[in-house]
């Protein structure tokens, strides 16, 4: 792998995170602390300012008005704005947007990419993706029990999805329901786009994810399809095309994610140094950095962190040279990897800050709350070892 980053990309990312730190960081007191409408204004205003930049949707295909950007630079760019909770949605990268855009692009008829492509490219839209489902297990997309049955020209969607996130305000959802149950398990169930105000597509509430419901772009609803009736035209690829879909929007979504789970850690990290630097523990003026157990607490973490980094690269360098296909041991290796990293650097971050950590005076309780689902959602962790080391294992059995 090539590790030097074209002066072009060196000058965005020097743009972006300066950008960060005057611009996006101090909008977090508004995240913790203000109501949701002062935090949207606060972030249309940046986004708007994202937009003169020239720096809006930089991963996004360029004949919709993204950048185009590599995996390798899009990784660079997650890195980036993952320090903030509102790093994505103020540069147009947010999931589930993100992942719905590239399915859109790679699947979408041009009459969909008319319709919403484009416009959420543009972010005058969001969008939400509807796959999970409460009674079924989310490590088994086979067994899905929201249908999509065809009647004349249309589809009748019934069912119940929940973790539909970013539902609260989404034009349409992507979903995923059984359209052949006679199919064989990977053929049984497809894509389709449905737009939010169709009747019979029920947001029932906001799941609170320990003790916040949350609203909007920040919310995971549970959203009930009863006789919800959408055209045959609203099919995403082909019928039966569903799982290949999920796949091939899971795999660089990984890349994104877990490069913006690079960015909490680094951001972490700094904070656990800073606090260990600055607070004093005795009467002679020592700190917590002069403490031994700190001091290797900060090893260990520079040193994950920046494995872990390598890591991701690797593969997303492989995805831009090879594809995601050959890339599938690396994508399921960083998916609990760099979770886990993330996580451990969140959870020493708080402990250094004391009582501080846990209050929502700084972003790290915020990290804690929300980022714990890193290890579940996209494949929990046991999924991707069990995979993973199945794999691994097969190259060495005896022939």
């Amino acid at each position: 792998m090539d590790f030097q980053v074209s002066e072009e990309m060196r000058v965005r990312l020097d743009m972006i995170s300066e950008f960060m730190t005057r611009e996006v960081i101090p909008l977090e007191g508004e995240l913790l602390h203000g109501t949701p409408e002062t935090l949207a204004a606060g972030v249309a205003a940046a986004q708007a300012k994202v937009k003169q930049m020239g720096l809006w949707a930089p991963n996004h295909p360029v004949e919709f008005g993204g950048l185009g950007l590599s995996m390798v630079d899009h990784g660079l760019f997650a890195e980036a704005v993952g320090r903030s909770p509102l790093g994505m949605t103020v540069f147009g990268t947010q999931a589930p947007d993100a992942g719905n855009i590239e399915i859109l692009h790679k699947y979408g008829t041009p009459e969909q990419k008319d319709q919403w492509l484009r416009p959420l490219v543009a972010g005058e839209i969001r969008s939400c993706f509807s796959m999970t489902e409460p009674e079924t297990a989310g490590s088994n997309p086979t067994l899905l029990a929201t249908t999509a049955t065809a009647d004349g020209d249309h589809y009748v969607l019934n069912g119940q999805k929940w973790f539909t996130s970013s539902a609260d305000g989404a034009a349409f959802a992507i979903t995923m329901a059984v359209t052949d149950p006679g199919a064989p398990p990977h053929r049984r169930a497809s894509m389709i786009i449905v737009p939010t105000d169709t009747p019979g597509f029920d947001l029932v509430r906001n799941v609170s994810v320990m003790g916040h419901s949350g609203s909007g772009h920040a919310s995971h609803g549970e959203v009930i399809y009863h006789g919800c009736r959408v055209p045959r035209s609203n099919l995403l690829g082909d019928e039966g095309g569903g799982f290949v879909i999920a796949q091939d929007r899971l795999g660089p979504g990984r890349i994104h994610h877990c490069m913006r789970w690079l960015g909490i850690a680094g951001r972490a990290f700094e904070m656990m140094c800073r606090r260990a630097n600055e607070r004093v523990i005795d009467g002679d003026g020592s700190r917590l950095a002069d403490r031994q157990v700190i001091q290797h607490w900060a090893a260990e973490l520079d040193a994950e962190i920046r494995g872990a980094r390598l890591q991701v690269l690797h593969c997303a360098d492989l995805i831009d040279t090879e594809g995601a296909k050959a890339a599938r041991d690396e994508i399921s290796a960083i998916k609990f990897v760099v979770a886990n990293t993330m996580l451990k650097a969140v959870d020493t971050a708080i402990q250094v800050h004391g009582a501080l950590g846990v209050t929502d005076d700084t972003v790290l309780a915020y990290w804690y709350r929300h980022e714990r689902a890193a290890r579940i959602y996209d494949g929990a962790d046991e999924v991707h070892k069990t995979s993973l080391g199945r794999r691994v294992l097969r190259r060495y059995a005896m022939p």
